[in-house]
């Protein structure tokens, strides 16, 4: 198939062109930019210039294809909620210019927009309304299936991690140099679901692939990895403390960061490996931190 990628030389974006490449699609990737436009190149994709922000080139992006995989989104924190709005706008525009067809629309969401305290399942929802602004993609894509669109959701682990990454852990990797400690909250029993980069770029495909109206799907390889256990790799290999902050003290410690250090969820992907016939195959998240996020 012809597929439209967003954030096609993202973290995981650029793992789903490999992806999609290797299995015999053509794919047109979104370029705001010529670094970007070289990335895609050498990888092998087609080029259409534009960004999140300019919707029409979205909308003749998804005119053009067979189907479209949406990985962008602007990981700007302080406009966050804004950022999350914009992404509404976004699948909302995508999914229209699919409409009345059987052409695919998949969109990513995050685990971190379910309630806590309870396995999270792909059968779970969002609280409606929602505390977490993120929830606003899934929102957008519920409106689509209403009307009809093809549209499945991937829900990406937390800590979705791998070579290149710039997300959960190194934003605490870089926290713990600047403070001289890495730090968990109370006795950092919480956890983050995890996955690495390329076992989660399959899922992607195989949602493509399978074309089910409507399904949720779980990236997630690792239910839950304890906070702590993955403060104390970073404090060993960076030979800094590794201490217990309240709550009240988390939030000078983590600063906005501080709602993800604390959040607690576990998520389950059974279902998605029974329906896609997916199971990962990469290293977990302690073995890949211990190995590859140190490299001098």
């Amino acid at each position: 198939m012809k597929i439209f990628v967003t954030g096609p030389t993202g973290f995981v974006g650029s793992a789903v062109v490999q992806v999609l490449l290797r299995a015999g699609h053509e794919v047109v990737g979104l370029a705001r930019s010529d670094a970007a436009v070289r990335s895609l190149t050498t990888a092998g994709a087609r080029v259409h210039r534009g960004d999140l922000q300019d919707l029409e080139s979205l909308r003749k992006g998804a005119s053009e294809s067979e189907g479209v995989i949406h990985t962008g989104f602007i990981h700007d924190f302080s406009k966050f909620k804004e950022n999350c709005e914009l992404d509404r706008k976004v699948v909302d525009t995508l999914g229209s210019e699919l409409a009345g067809s059987d052409r695919p629309l998949i969109v990513t969401s995050a685990i971190g927009v379910l309630p806590a305290g309870q396995i999270a399942t792909e059968a779970t929802r969002p609280l409606s309304p929602s505390p977490n602004p993120r929830a606003a993609t899934e929102e957008a894509a519920r409106v689509l299936m209403d009307r009809g669109v093809c549209v499945s959701i991937v829900r990406l682990s937390p800590s979705t991690h791998g070579e290149s990454d710039h997300g959960f852990v190194p934003i605490l990797i870089k926290m713990a140099k600047e403070k001289n400690a890495s730090a968990y909250i109370g006795e950092g029993k919480n956890t983050w679901p995890a996955v690495h980069r390329l076992d989660a770029a399959q899922v992607f495909k195989l949602a493509l692939e399978k074309k089910t109206r409507g399904a949720y799907y779980h990236a997630v390889a690792e239910e839950g990895v304890e906070f702590r256990k993955i403060a104390e790799v970073i404090g060993q290999r960076l030979e800094v403390p590794v201490v217990s902050k309240t709550s009240e003290e988390a939030v000078a410690h983590f600063t906005w960061f501080a709602h993800f250090a604390s959040m607690n969820v576990k998520a389950s992907s059974n279902q998605t490996q029974e329906t896609l016939g997916w199971h990962w195959s990469q290293p977990g998240l302690i073995a890949d931190l211990q190995s590859n996020y140190f490299k001098v």
